[in-house]
């Protein structure tokens, strides 16, 4: 996906100097010019865009637009033309499922244009003093004043919107440590943020907060709440429902419980990753943005 993308198109660091930065900036500019952003209704009133980045829900109506994530800042204009082409009204809130560039790049533009940004508390401190994400070597600066979360919470937070009960409920220590999950109530739709990679084996980021045990406890959470009629907008991947997403967990639970066996015993990462322990899954979830064995490393550093 585009953490990848970005990352081999860009590199993985800025060094400064005026003349890689500009390089950088064309590079970037270049890797978003050919993307498309997809609009499929979810439901009455609720919708999904994709872009390159994490997926964007949207909940519309008379009270204004309620978004959820906004991809890459260069990506705005695109994302702002596909929103009117469904409703004249303005973002009114904005929420950030969790601090990634894939998932915020857009909050300065909308900031600007007076959205107002809601997140997790983790989701604003990791903002606001810059990160590293240490499976890619990516060095994210601090964000903008303008693209940082005006509202944070701790557990939860209730929005009363467009005739929904919309939830964000914060799940601990699961890709991040910020983690969000929307819930709409009366929609019967689910945004589970980067806690489900529908149709691929996801990115967990253990440098920060992430854990596949939290993942695998926040997933548990989603399924006990939702229904076989419940649609499930993923981080990453296609519109999804219930039965997917508990296949997408069984595979979870089978590998983390092979990777962690052989890591308590004391194994290596690179012997574990020679045990191939994803080989009964690759044929379905092996061919998204993670290849097997930079996958079965990322799970052995989150355990």
């Amino acid at each position: 996906m585009s953490i990848m993308r970005w990352a081999s198109a860009t590199g993985v660091r800025f060094i400064g100097g005026c003349l890689l930065g500009l390089m950088s900036v064309l590079i970037y500019a270049d890797e978003f010019s050919d993307v498309s952003i997809k609009t499929t209704q979810v439901t009455p009133g609720i919708y999904m865009l994709e872009g390159s980045g994490g997926n964007i829900g949207l909940s519309v109506g008379v009270d204004g637009v309620f978004m959820i994530d906004d991809q890459f800042a260069p990506l705005t204009e695109k994302i702002q033309k596909a929103i009117a082409a469904i409703t004249p009204q303005p973002v009114k809130f904005l929420i950030n499922t969790h601090w990634h560039f894939d998932h915020v790049g857009g909050n300065e533009n909308l900031g600007k244009g007076g959205a107002i940004i809601v997140a997790q508390n983790n989701v604003r401190e990791r903002m606001l003093k810059g990160q590293v994400i240490e499976a890619f070597a990516k060095e994210v600066p601090p964000a903008k004043k303008v693209a940082l979360p005006v509202i944070t919470f701790d557990k939860e937070v209730t929005f009363h919107w467009n005739s929904d009960t919309i939830e964000v409920i914060h799940t601990a220590s699961a890709h991040t440590d910020g983690d969000a999950v929307i819930y709409f109530k009366q929609g019967n739709v689910v945004h589970t943020g980067d806690l489900y990679f529908s149709g691929m084996y996801p990115f967990i980021d253990a440098s920060s907060g992430g854990s596949v045990a939290g993942l695998l406890a926040g997933i548990s959470t989603i399924l006990a709440r939702i229904d076989d009629n419940t649609r499930v907008i993923p981080g990453h991947g296609p519109l999804s429902n219930k039965a997917e997403l508990q296949a997408y967990q069984d595979m979870l639970k089978s590998v983390y419980a092979r990777v962690k066996t052989l890591k308590d015993q004391g194994q290596s990462v690179e012997a574990v990753v020679a045990a191939k322990p994803t080989a009964g899954y690759d044929g379905k979830w092996g061919n998204g943005f993670l290849a097997p064995d930079v996958w079965v490393k990322i799970v052995y550093s989150a355990i």
